[in-house]
């Protein structure tokens, strides 16, 4: 796990500091040898020098890292595997949690072109900068590039949760050894938030997740520069984790025993005061942070029980669960609660609950601060804690055994029941009707299909008239109210003549009618 054994410190015997029988040899002074030898006498620093090991060759130095990382890398492709296995499971079943992945995917498209990040699914001419800070995800431009696909971000999640399961292995075998500790790194990469964010499709917390995990191994290792890189990057994912980048400022330099370091604490709150003082208060349409207002700290002081809702209580206890609860016994730990206080004071109930993409980040907080808490308890003096911190790897690894059949993953266990796709043809005869470099208004059925070739609107905004109208009428999220697509073509552009020129199996299209451009 360190760059030190997890050992008690050697001490050093007394009777080492004299040594008479060194000192006082007159065999060795009388040698004849030594007398016909008279380099040896003028040079007495020589008869102290080994010949020096030869450098190890490229070869050796190779074999030596293939053997280290051999199970690490093992352990973050399988997890990268299965994970891609589920993706491409939703992929194919038309299966769309949210609109986020048309979202990024638009931004992607943008930055592989060069342009600004203008994403019309969030609103004309909006930029994607206004919503979020998150300008690390300027790394998905070549990426995408290479291989302009929605399911190009789902796969480059999935690698990016692979080599997080990678570091914390990497970790956890030289503390725990190769069998419990690849176990660990198995737990952890298919904990349960990466699962409910892989289930919740691509977000921008995808970076963060590698980035926790490579900064507080780093920590564990001692290896401060890589911890301070890993860190100060982390606050350029989102403008929240500004202030978890904060907290490991403070977390590396108590560990260092260097207050210098603590500029990457003041890095982390000027990014997330930046951020949401002036960066997003500018290019949001609005002129403001829109997440702002769903942080209301004197409405969640007022009423207190409010804080105790049991589905906080869940992901708590989820948390520590999967660690065994020595990870209680780490500082690490710290840099969870700017994540837990935004999402348990927020008034979004939605936010409480271990589902969607919010506990990503908490998870290699949770596992690296199990691995330091084993450590500490085993350095430490409490003797019950030094006898637990044998079992509490098993504790941790019985409970997220426990848990896998309510995860996501469980699902391809029965892929004919969750990824039947029944609508399948009908998708696939729907896409084929629009044709590419058009204007698409849609609602979130098959928007992460269309992303790719046209120009994408979301219907729940003010948009210029498209080219064409599609909507879903069974899982696109359209109110069934707004009737079917012309009624819906009437209600968000009254008096523009459209004409249906699909309808199959729920989904409907419909054609802009005429030659001039229309805007609303």
């Amino acid at each position: 796990m360190t760059s030190r054994e997890p050992v008690l410190p050697a001490v050093r015997p007394e009777h080492d500091v004299a040594a008479p029988a060194d000192v006082t040899a007159p065999q060795d002074v009388t040698a004849p040898q030594d007398v016909t030898a008279p380099q040896d006498v003028t040079a007495p620093q020589d008869e102290t020098e080994t010949p020096a090991a030869p450098r190890p060759s490229w070869r050796e130095r190779g074999h030596r890292v293939a053997r280290v990382w051999a199970l690490p890398a093992g352990v973050g492709l399988l997890v990268a595997t299965l994970y891609t296995v589920y993706s491409v499971a939703q992929w194919r079943a038309f299966v769309v949690r949210s609109w986020d992945l048309g979202i990024f995917t638009q931004l992607a498209s943008r930055y592989a072109g060069l342009e600004a990040p203008i994403v019309h699914i969030k609103g004309p001419d909006y930029h994607l900068l206004g919503d979020h800070f998150h300008p690390l995800l300027v790394l998905l431009g070549p990426v995408y590039a290479a291989f302009p696909h929605a399911l190009t971000l789902l796969v480059l999640q999935n690698v990016l949760f692979g080599v997080a399961a990678a570091v914390v292995t990497r970790a956890a075998v030289p503390l725990l050894g190769r069998v419990v500790g690849g176990l660990v790194g198995v737990a952890f990469g298919l904990s349960w938030g990466l699962q409910y964010a892989v289930e919740a499709q691509f977000h921008e917390i995808a970076f963060a997740v590698p980035l926790l995990a490579i900064a507080l191994v780093a920590v564990l290792r001692e290896q401060w520069r890589t911890a301070v890189v890993a860190g100060a990057l982390l606050a350029l994912v989102k403008e929240d984790l500004g202030l978890t980048t904060a907290v490991l400022g403070v977390v590396i330099a108590w560990r260092a025993r260097r207050p210098a370091l603590l500029w990457l604490s003041a890095w982390g709150v000027a990014g997330f005061v930046l951020a949401t003082r002036v960066v997003l208060p500018r290019l949001n349409p609005e002129g403001e942070w829109a997440y702002g207002s769903r942080l209301d700290l004197a409405a969640a002081l007022s009423d207190p029980l409010a804080l105790y809702a049991p589905a906080k209580g869940y992901t708590l206890w989820l948390l520590v669960v999967v660690t065994g609860a020595i990870a209680l016994r780490s500082p690490f730990l710290l840099l969870a609660l700017p994540t837990l206080a935004w999402r348990f004071l927020s008034a979004e109930p939605g936010y409480w609950e271990p589902t969607w993409h919010y506990s990503a980040v908490l998870l290699p907080i949770a596992f690296v601060a199990m691995l330091d808490g084993i450590d500490r308890a085993r350095r430490g003096r409490v003797r019950w804690l030094r006898h637990y911190s044998r079992y509490a790897p098993v504790v941790g690894l019985t409970a997220s055994l426990m848990l896998i059949p309510q995860l996501p993953l469980w699902q391809l266990t029965n892929p004919g029941l969750h990824f039947g796709a029944p609508r399948a043809q009908a998708a696939r005869d729907t896409l084929a009707v629009i044709p590419d470099d058009v204007v698409v208004e849609t609602d979130v059925g098959l928007m992460s299909y269309l992303v790719d070739r046209t120009d994408v609107y979301y219907l729940g905004n003010r948009n210029p008239v498209p080219d064409y109208l599609l909507i879903d009428r069974q899982g696109g999220g359209t109110p069934q109210e707004w009737g079917d697509v012309l009624q819906v073509a009437q209600l968000l552009h009254p008096g523009v003549p459209f004409e249906v020129v699909h309808v199959q199996d729920g989904y409907e299209v419909a054609r802009h009618v005429g030659t001039s451009a229309v805007d609303d």
